[in-house]
């Protein structure tokens, strides 16, 4: 790490329990994925700088953010499963971004994951100090699913501070590598998430274990209590993203996905079969076709 990263920026990387780490994390799961054969968005877009020094084709990529980066339980239950993240995973039934963009040797030489499962937006800038030491060409960014995913509604991070942390993470990219692209993808809709996954028992077992009690606490209550709590939560994800846009908004080298992974609504093909809440591996390979047409994008 560079001086100033030193002197200045290294934060606690969160070293919770290994409990708080595996039910707080966002959890992908096995699933069918989209076929592996290219698209039309995916033709081989050339290799070319926009007008606005955005290139279409970076040579390398960094991931930082939460599990959902980690693809985690998506080979194997409570188990991180790199190889099926969207940003950065090797397995062609994913087509992750990395793969996408890269090829797969590219891909395997020039793509690195800093996600930790269970990351909240308070661990970006010291997963961005880490991620800037490969000098990649883009930037990968996904958080937020977990300030909102708390015991309690009172206790999700506040939007100044969710700010706060974006901001401080964009600093420090900006002052270690000023010409390299970043990507925000949006946080998921939760309440979308709750209300898909609620259909399913086991999935509503596993969420008594203690998964995103702010918004998945008795799943089938409807008095006003309880949906006032799911409202908030709703409310607290929209302004997260809000965060998001704006502060990629201010820097001529940031994209976000303008919402896409928020809107999409994710069915039970797109969700882990355990849970009922977070990706499977089909629904890791739609989050990666929406960052690379954001990446790709021409203008």
């Amino acid at each position: 790490m560079g001086e100033r990263g030193v002197r200045g920026r290294r934060r606690r990387a969160g070293t919770a329990a290994a409990l708080a780490v595996l039910l707080g994390a966002m959890l992908p799961a096995c699933g069918s994925a989209p076929s592996s054969s290219q698209g039309s968005d995916e033709q081989a877009a050339p290799r070319a700088r926009q007008q606005t020094g955005w290139d279409t084709r970076p040579a390398s990529l960094a991931a930082v953010g939460d599990s959902i980066t980690r693809g985690f339980d998506a080979c194997s239950v409570l188990a991180d499963c790199p190889e099926a993240s969207w940003a950065t995973g090797s397995d062609p039934g994913v087509r992750s971004l990395a793969l996408r963009l890269l090829g797969e040797r590219g891909a395997a030489e020039r793509s690195w994951n800093h996600a930790v499962s269970g990351a909240r937006a308070a661990d970006l800038p010291a997963q961005v100090e880490r991620a800037v030491q490969d000098r990649p060409e883009l930037l990968t960014v996904m958080v937020g699913a977990n300030d909102a995913c708390r015991t309690s509604t009172r206790h999700m991070t506040k939007v100044k501070d969710f700010r706060k942390s974006v901001e401080e993470a964009m600093e420090i990219v900006r002052e270690e590598l000023p010409r390299t692209q970043v990507y925000m993808a949006s946080v998921p809709d939760l309440k979308r998430l709750w209300s898909e996954g609620r259909t399913s028992e086991l999935g509503k077992q596993v969420w008594a274990l203690g998964i995103c009690r702010s918004m998945l606490s008795k799943p089938d209550a409807v008095d006003k209590k309880s949906v006032k709590r799911r409202a908030k939560v709703h409310k607290r994800v929209k302004a997260y993203n809000r965060v998001l846009a704006e502060v990629c908004g201010q820097d001529r080298l940031c994209r976000t996905d303008g919402g896409a992974v928020f809107d999409f609504r994710f069915t039970g093909t797109q969700l882990s079969p355990w849970d009922w809440f977070h990706p499977s591996k089909n629904g890791q390979a739609h989050i990666a076709r929406i960052a690379y047409r954001a990446v790709t994008a021409k203008g």
